[in-house]
């Protein structure tokens, strides 16, 4: 949920360090910090709030080929100088992502010898990492001896004051990956970091430790021995990480969505691709789907896909809940774990849980060799590039195109579809007009909203679904309080929320129940509730239409979202939201 970004080279250190921080600036911005070698000493500069505050107290004329930085999500203590890292104790300088779990404990018998200045946990493992330093006068045995200590996730680089040559680098359960250049090793918690200069990289797995100096990339194992590294070559456009003009990277990200649907179609453009990319999945009596945030949103939908097209039945859980839940799997059944970065804390727990079980796990996830899909029995990777800002939208869609072609699967697999009607909706897919609903003014509509105390999205079904991730969409990124409720509970007390002008966001896609949620909207309507529908026709007693092109039903969710992405962008942008990092959220959640 930070940051880490290391550099020694031959280029100033300070421009790589502070371009890097940028870059990773949607991990984490509630503080920065930056540790570098300079006058063969190790000088450190931190500073609350985003980069750009950092930015301005470095002197950047300095000769500096070495350093670490930083970009804090508050976990231990608040957003502040003192707590934001790089964190130093004598020898040590280093730079941490992930929490530590016996950090008291070990704070309290570390506090007899050393005065805290902070109140992190990251602190903590720089006096203990100091302290086996001192014993064993050697960093990679206190490297491994560091870990024996530790309990729970962290991605650690670290200056040692006696090698001013060498970055240190150790993970456990929060990731980390390295890169070389012609002049220069990189290290650094994700891609976008490092692709203004080389596109190959190499990830630090569990355990090891990476030694990274001007010329070489060292790894090694507990016993001390080098390891050879996979190099993984970035497979999307170098600029991936930029602006590329727009406003946001929220908007540049919704644009970038008609092309990832294009080229997930082309990939799964015939009966035969689907079954050939599909190949390892056999047959299962029952799906328990995993993830968090908008990809359990993803988990609904894909719920009542598979149940109405396959037959198979499908429990949807929320991470942090189900791997403390009694969990009724048998060899017949398959988990899906759903999650963007692959990195998630919790569904990664999850997945581990279930595999100890003997339980057949997929994985549907954007980031290649991420922990999810390493360790994962068949991966499904949705390659919709990285993506920056701190609320998915391209990435949601690339998830939800996957669970619509799994759908198809599944359902020619249980004799529910013919190859016929399964390459029917593959056509439809490769027809799919999202430009047309990308280019909409929603404008208007956001003008209605910004001022809201309270908006309301309504749905039955599959609608339901795309209206939970409408409402969070907007409660992320406009900070304005809203709810989304299966229409049908309307009138089970919720109806009495709403108020004069109160806006009431409908989806009108799934035709069986249609009429149903109609007779909802009638009800909030009769009470002076604003609507607003996304709907495939116009209706006259709906304030605000918002019409869609009508295609294939298992298709239908995909163009109901982005209009839902849109409002919520429109609306941030008019009330002068930070849209792309939002307050209290980080984009990857690597910890608890």
């Amino acid at each position: 949920m930070c940051g880490i970004v290391g550099y020694v080279g031959k280029k100033n250190a300070l421009n790589v360090l502070i371009d890097g921080l940028k870059s990773l600036e949607y991990r984490g911005y509630d503080s920065s910090g930056i540790a570098y070698i300079s006058n063969d000493e190790v000088n450190i500069i931190k500073e609350k709030g985003k980069v750009s505050e950092l930015e301005k107290k470095i002197n950047f004329n300095q000769d500096v080929d070495l350093g670490i930085a930083h970009t804090r999500w508050a976990t231990h203590g608040e957003p502040s100088v003192k707590n934001a890292h790089p964190h130093t104790c004598e020898k040590i300088t280093l730079v941490h992502n992930g929490i530590i779990e016996n950090y008291e404990e070990l704070k309290e018998e570390l506090a007899k010898k050393y005065n805290f200045l902070s109140d992190t946990d990251t602190e903590v493992v720089a006096v203990l990492l100091n302290e086996i330093y001192k014993e064993k006068k050697d960093i990679v045995d206190s490297l491994i001896e560091l870990k024996k200590k530790l309990v729970g996730s962290y991605a650690l680089a670290i200056l040692v004051s006696d090698e001013k040559d060498k970055i240190y680098a150790l993970r456990k359960n929060s990731p980390l990956i390295v890169a070389r250049s012609t002049d220069a090793s990189f290290l650094a918690s994700d891609v976008p970091a490092i692709l203004k200069y080389t596109k190959k990289y190499s990830l630090l797995l569990e355990n090891e430790i990476a030694i990274l100096t001007k010329d070489k990339i060292t790894f090694l194992n507990d016993e001390k021995e080098e390891i050879t590294k996979e190099i993984i070559t970035f497979e999307g456009e170098e600029n991936a990480a930029l602006k590329g003009g727009y406003d946001h990277f929220m908007l540049k990200e919704i644009y970038e969505e008609e092309n990832i649907v294009k080229r997930l179609s082309e990939e799964y453009s015939s009966f035969e691709k689907l079954l050939h990319n599909f190949k390892d999945i056999k047959k299962y009596n029952k799906i328990d789907i995993v993830a968090c945030g908008s990809a359990y949103h993803i988990g609904i939908i894909a719920r009542y896909l598979i149940e109405e097209y396959a037959d198979i039945p499908v429990n949807v859980e929320v991470a942090s809940e189900y791997r403390y839940k009694k969990n009724f799997l048998d060899k017949n059944s398959l988990v899906i774990f759903i999650s963007q970065s692959g990195e998630t804390a919790d569904t990664l727990a999850c997945l581990r849980k279930v595999k100890e079980l003997g339980v057949t796990t997929l994985s549907i996830v954007n980031v290649v060799g991420s922990s999810i899909a390493r360790e994962s029995d068949i991966v499904i990777y949705t390659k919709a590039g990285p993506e920056i800002a701190v609320a998915t939208t391209k990435a949601f869609v690339a998830q939800l195109v996957i669970v619509i072609l799994l759908t198809l699967y599944f359902a020619y697999q249980n004799n529910k579809m013919t190859k016929e009607e399964v390459s029917s909706v593959l056509k439809d897919l490769q027809k799919l007009n999202i430009k047309d609903v990308i280019n909409k003014d929603y404008k208007d509509i956001a003008k209605i909203l910004k001022d809201k105390n309270d908006i309301f999205f309504l749905g039955r079904n599959i609608d339901y679904a795309v209206a939970l991730e409408g409402s969070l969409k907007l409660k992320e990124i406009s900070y304005i309080h809203s709810e989304a409720y299966a229409a049908g509970e309307l009138k089970h007390g919720t109806i009495s929320l709403i108020e004069n002008k109160t806006p009431v966001i409908s989806l009108l896609t799934c035709d069986k129940i249609i009429e149903k949620t109609i007779s909802n909207i009638k009800e909030v309507k009769a009470r002076d509730a604003y609507t607003i529908a996304i709907t495939t026709k116009a209706y006259d007693f709906i304030d605000k239409n918002i019409v869609i092109e009508k295609t294939n039903k298992l298709l239908m969710p995909i163009l109901a979202v982005i209009p839902l992405q849109l409002i919520a962008y429109e609306t941030a942008k008019l009330k002068g939201c930070d849209i792309d990092k939002p307050r209290n959220l980080a984009k990857s959640v690597t910890v608890e």
